[in-house]
């Protein structure tokens, strides 16, 4: 690629930049993971427009460091190839001058990137790097910046950025606060934490539709040369229209018509790779059993049905467990900590909350407990994860409901979703 035409490029790409100086960006939390004073590249990686790049430039302006910038998730750039990015480089010096730190947005796109970053580490300028697929970061700098990265997940929007956003003091639970929390919930349980959809002005099913699309044909089919897109597409719609569900791949082999056991794997792989889903393992003590019967969950609730042709319904119960499961996420970052779901032959819990071999809390969701025969289930399926992980610190999240229970010498905390989203409770 031609010189003039990179400079040309990343010409625009810093009046794109500097149209950013002049808007207010809210704090969100994963900023504060980012350590702009480390020798360790900074990498943040998550979904497709989750708000990555917004995130890495309001912590590199709020530090006031001069940097410069290439976003590398740019049509013009499609053809660069490895030995160009000494080009890219040249000219980034040439259109901000001397700089000490250096944001590569989308980098994963330019195959050989690992060791250009790994030469830029060894002349100390810092590195902050943003990507959509997990697995080509993870292998690519497991092999070539071992121990000289630091990894930073973001998903869309939690529900306290989405208050932010709105300026609803979520810190002073006023009357006239609680009401308006709760309201804006409401919107955000439907609506989900895509930044671009708050302003209303989107069209959110053709939005979420092309999302969707780019993530399989850009992140998946171009990187890893998918043949039958369409089987492809398929399973990534159904899994999204039966999330959360457990994933038997036998079952879903023939139902799918994917012939090969490993071709399924893969796909169900990517899925996960570029974070159209996520998934969590069977709680066990035992190896084994928590390799088998993973539970898969969309990365936001907008992609169980703000999509062309989805028929996944209006099941209440499954958004509320996947709101749950997406904040317990955030609330992982910076822990070492995992995310099980509990199930015997009696009774399930949602989610067990584990540090090493140490459970933390257990939580049971649920929509409404005002029936009878449906509460008693959710207690049960609480107390039975409790006793299974010998563990005292129980939740029960609901859409309204807010109580005490005590039941069998335990206690469960029963706490109305939007409340429990406001705290920092683990």
């Amino acid at each position: 690629m031609k010189l003039s035409e990179i400079e040309k490029v990343l010409l625009e790409q810093q009046d794109e930049l500097e149209a950013l100086e002049n808007e207010i960006l809210i704090h969100r939390p994963e900023e504060d993971l980012i350590n702009l004073k480390s020798k360790l590249a900074q990498v943040v990686i998550g979904v497709r427009r989750s708000g990555k790049s917004t995130l890495c430039f309001n912590a590199l302006r709020k530090a006031g460091v001069h940097y410069a910038y290439a976003n590398f998730d740019d049509e013009r750039l499609e053809e660069l190839q490895t030995q160009d990015l000494d080009d890219v480089l040249q000219t980034l010096y040439k259109i901000y001058g001397k700089f000490d730190y250096l944001f590569l947005d989308e980098i994963q796109n330019i195959e050989g990137w690992p060791l250009f970053v790994n030469r830029l580490l060894r002349q100390r300028i810092h590195i902050i790097i943003t990507g959509s697929n997990a697995k080509l970061l993870s292998t690519e700098l497991a092999s070539h910046l071992t121990g000289r990265h630091h990894k930073i997940e973001l998903f869309p929007f939690s529900f306290k950025d989405w208050c932010t956003i709105r300026e609803l003091d979520y810190t002073r639970l006023t009357t006239k606060n609680k009401g308006l929390i709760s309201k804006a919930y409401e919107k955000y349980f439907q609506q989900g934490g895509f930044p671009e959809l708050l302003s209303g002005e989107e069209n959110s099913k053709e939005y979420i539709s092309t999302l969707i699309d780019n993530i399989i044909t850009q992140d998946i089919k171009k990187r890893y040369k998918i043949r039958n897109i369409d089987a492809l597409k398929r399973l990534a719609h159904h899994i999204l229209n039966e999330t959360p569900t457990i994933i038997v791949k036998d079952t879903l082999q023939e139902t799918m018509g994917i012939k090969s056991e490993r071709t399924l794997g893969n796909y169900l792989l990517y899925l996960n790779q570029t974070y159209l889903t996520s998934t969590i393992s069977k709680y066990s003590p035992k190896s084994r059993e928590r390799a088998r019967g993973e539970k898969s969950y969309a990365i936001d609730v907008s992609f169980m049905d703000k999509r062309e042709n989805a028929f996944s319904g209006d099941n209440l119960g499954w958004r509320l467990e996947t709101i749950v499961y997406l904040e317990l996420l955030r609330r992982k970052a910076g822990t070492e900590n995992d995310i099980y779901y509990f199930q015997n032959r009696n009774a399930e819990a949602d989610f067990v909350v584990c540090d090493g071999n140490k459970t933390l809390a257990v939580y049971q969701v649920s929509y409404d407990i005002s029936k009878e025969k449906t509460r008693k289930r959710e207690i049960k399926g609480c107390i039975a994860g409790a006793k299974a992980t010998k563990c005292n610190n129980l939740f029960l999240i609901t859409n309204h409901e807010r109580e005490v229970i005590e039941e069998d010498g335990y206690t469960i905390q029963v706490i109305p979703i939007w409340e429990w989203l406001i705290t920092d409770v683990f």
